[in-house]
């Protein structure tokens, strides 16, 4: 198993943890497209925050994270579903993308939004500031900011290893007084605080957890499978070219010999539709045809 998130909580604290790893998935997003080693980081690291985030909100449905800035890296995207699909995508400008960079360098003055789009339900929308050194400290704000609980996320890539790792406090059961939550709330981040890049990105997370918390005692909870996972279809890519409205589809069969083409940004997936496909599109007739392809 590669991909994963796996939950912990401790027996004496009114804390809860949760670790991630992506491997494949995250690797398969970098093959889709060619990135600079600082964009890729980036990237890897949102992917984690996303799949933490699914398990923190829990609901049933999608979570969209979508960065914006007036940067070199103007767009960073990252989908994740509550069945555990990965993907995400990030535009740039390569020429003005340094060797070393962090957020700060590549996202100046950015913003990311959080929307969660439930199957049932009201869609909600968050803000977070990319106003921090990093994007762990920007999730850690926005969740100290939003009236939740408190909530820490230390995350880190590397181009081919993503990882996360989060703590919340949960409501007051096994310590009530407010002197004593804090203090234990302080030391459990203030440990976990110590580990590095390199111990986070390599380290399983029963070592993990031993080398921060070996005088604590918690509860490593059985994990949970993440993939790749692409929501691009044929249907979709109909309803866009639908969306351009007919003249304008018909002028892409013009341009491309015959074939109207829509690519998935996310995974390089090609839809073609002919002549005759378009031709039922707009008179109601459905998306497929017997000539109908999928490259």
């Amino acid at each position: 198993m590669s991909d994963f998130t796996q939950r912990f909580l401790f027996d004496d604290a009114d804390v809860r943890g949760e670790l991630v790893t992506l491997n494949d998935s995250y690797t398969q997003v970098l093959a889709n497209h060619t990135y600079p080693q600082p964009v890729a980081q980036l990237l890897g690291e949102l992917l984690a925050a996303a799949a933490l985030l699914v398990g923190t909100l829990k609901f049933d449905g999608l979570l969209v994270l979508q960065a914006r800035s007036s940067g070199p890296l103007p767009l960073l995207m990252v989908e994740c579903s509550s069945s555990g699909d990965l993907r995400g995508i990030a535009r740039y400008q390569a020429e003005a993308i340094p060797a070393v960079a962090g957020l700060p360098e590549l996202m100046p003055d950015g913003v990311l939004s959080l929307t969660v789009e439930p199957k049932e339900g009201a869609r909600y929308q968050g803000i977070v500031a990319l106003d921090g050194p990093d994007l762990s400290s920007c999730f850690s704000s926005y969740f100290a900011m939003s009236e939740q609980l408190p909530t820490r996320f230390w995350l880190n890539a590397d181009g081919q290893c993503a990882r996360g790792f989060l703590l919340q406090q949960l409501p007051a059961e096994r310590i009530t007084d407010a002197e004593e939550r804090a203090a234990n709330w302080q030391h459990l981040t203030v440990l976990a605080d110590t580990l590095s890049a390199a111990e986070q990105l390599t380290l399983d997370n029963q070592t993990l957890l031993h080398r921060l918390y070996h005088q604590e005692t918690l509860e490593l909870f059985e994990p949970r499978v993440l993939q790749f996972g692409c929501s691009c279809s044929r249907d979709r890519s109909a309803n866009a070219l639908v969306s351009l409205g007919q003249a304008d589809a018909e002028q892409l069969l013009r341009e491309h010999q015959g074939l109207a083409h829509i690519d998935c940004q996310f995974c390089n997936q090609r839809y073609a539709f002919d002549a005759t496909d378009i031709a039922q599109l707009f008179a109601g007739a459905g998306t497929q045809s017997p000539s109908a392809t999928r490259h």
